[in-house]
């Protein structure tokens, strides 16, 4: 989610979060070979790399809709599913693509071609169509269920499946003319359905559900996943090694073809809230449930440091090496190897830490609120001993404090709004002993502020 894309080049032993460019979320991806990839999302975003993910260049799709699935027969034809019917295909590796079936309203879910023109999608209240032409034309077959359908999955050109909601898997042996109902042996919402050859297949979905198939679905298996999150995709490399991922972006992996799943990530949160880059090509970024991040190549890639479990909401970075991130709960972050480790220090309050900024290499401040019911107060912090401890500033009641800055070390402003969200900006001339709010006009709550001189913000 946020145009997160991650790799793996160690088999899932460690992952690297790539640059995508975009915040919108990202739902599907697929390769046509090693270096050539797509992936699709939210606001109709065609995301294409040429690079093994390195770079990802926008792709124009003509629509803002919602695209959920991608689907490649061939190196250079490829076809998109989305919201509102939308429908799309390019026969240029991307370059362009040109919208099928005009009219439809169908929400499709996900796509799959069995040969470069002969292909199915699936989507809300059991809607199944099918092309034998690349897409000039769409049948709508009779699935036999009104159920939503997430997933849809072929064997051969005969033999696929589609799975959705309350365990529906539904199975057709004469290329889409009709759909059986398999018994799956659960009720949860299956998103996603691999089969690794005829006989043998997978499903996974709602609280951690895994099952598997090895008589073509006539039977299925619960499987042990160890996790309760949602799963929203499976997909296996060989016949015993399969990956699967939640919708916290955690990775498990089963190398015993899914007897025992295994986690390879504690997961890529999917909102970053603050980014720092101390140096050119060195940069961190924090966001949701301790989410740490660095990279040293000027944001090409990053990978995962040691965090906490709290939402962080700011870092900021004294010098290469020292850095502070703070956020929920009164948590202050200092780390003095470059991210490699973090020790938490003592703030003096449970509040929500919004914001962190240093004015030399010992004296920093951090501005929050924290809420007590009906009332909510604002929050300044000051440390001038690189954080070993703080002090509370007078800030004033009922105030929401989003950032600071300091044009020097004595000048600084907050932003942040009143106890009616208008918006706010307080200022300091004395290194923060007192601070005084500037008359702004009527306008709405203020989550940044940044100054290029004592004059200008």
């Amino acid at each position: 989610m946020c145009g997160t894309i991650i790799k793996t080049s160690d088999t899932g032993a460690t992952w690297t979060i790539l640059k995508s460019g975009v915040t919108y979320d990202l739902y599907s991806v697929c390769f046509t070979n090693a270096a050539v990839g797509y992936a699709v999302g939210a606001n109709g975003i065609i995301l294409k790399t040429i690079n093994a993910g390195v770079f990802w260049d926008t792709v124009p799709s003509g629509t803002t809709s919602g695209l959920m699935s991608v689907f490649f027969p061939s190196a250079t034809t490829g076809y998109v599913v989305g919201e509102c019917g939308t429908l799309l295909k390019t026969v240029d590796a991307g370059k362009t693509w040109t919208a099928l079936m005009g009219g439809n309203v169908h929400n499709f879910c996900s796509v799959f071609f069995t040969d470069v023109s002969t292909g199915y999608a699936v989507g809300y209240s059991g809607v199944i169509i099918k092309t034998t032409n690349g897409g000039a034309s769409w049948t709508f077959l009779d699935a036999g269920t009104t159920t939503w359908l997430n997933s849809v999955w072929f064997t051969d050109s005969a033999t696929g499946y589609a799975t959705g909601d309350h365990g529906t898997i539904l199975k057709t042996t004469d290329a889409g003319k009709s759909w059986t109902a398999l018994s799956s042996g659960t009720t949860k919402v299956l998103w996603s359905i691999y089969f690794r050859n005829p006989m043998t297949g997978y499903a996974v979905g709602d609280q951690g559900t895994i099952i598997k198939t090895i008589d073509g679905g006539a039977t299925w298996t619960t499987l042990s996943s160890g996790t309760t999150n949602l799963l929203q995709s499976v997909c296996f490399t060989s016949t015993d090694v399969g990956y699967s991922v939640d919708y916290s972006g955690r990775i498990i992996k089963t190398t015993d073809a899914g007897t025992n799943w295994t986690f390879l990530s504690e997961g890529l949160i999917d909102l970053f809230t603050s980014v720092c880059f101390p140096e050119v090509s060195i940069g961190y970024a924090v966001g949701l449930s301790g989410m740490i991040i660095k990279t040293t190549d000027a944001g090409i890639t990053w990978n995962m440091l040691p965090g906490g479990a709290r939402d962080l909401e700011s870092v900021y970075f004294t010098d290469t090496n020292t850095g502070y991130a703070v956020g929920g709960n009164g948590i202050i972050l200092k780390t003095i190897d470059a991210g490699a480790s973090w020790v938490s220090l003592p703030s003096g309050t449970t509040g929500s830490l919004n914001s962190v900024y240093f004015t030399g290499y010992d004296t920093g401040y951090v501005v929050g609120y924290y809420l007590s019911a009906p009332s909510r107060y604002g929050i300044i912090l000051k440390t001038t001993d690189g954080g070993a401890s703080w002090v509370t500033l007078p800030s004033g009641h009922n105030k929401y404090l989003s950032s600071v800055y300091f044009i020097n070390s004595n000048t600084g402003l907050i932003a942040g709004s009143d106890s009616v969200n208008n918006g706010l900006i307080l200022k300091t001339t004395d290194g923060g002993s007192t601070w005084t709010s500037l008359p702004i006009g009527k306008t709405k709550g203020l989550a940044s502020v940044f100054c290029t001189d004592v004059n200008i913000a």
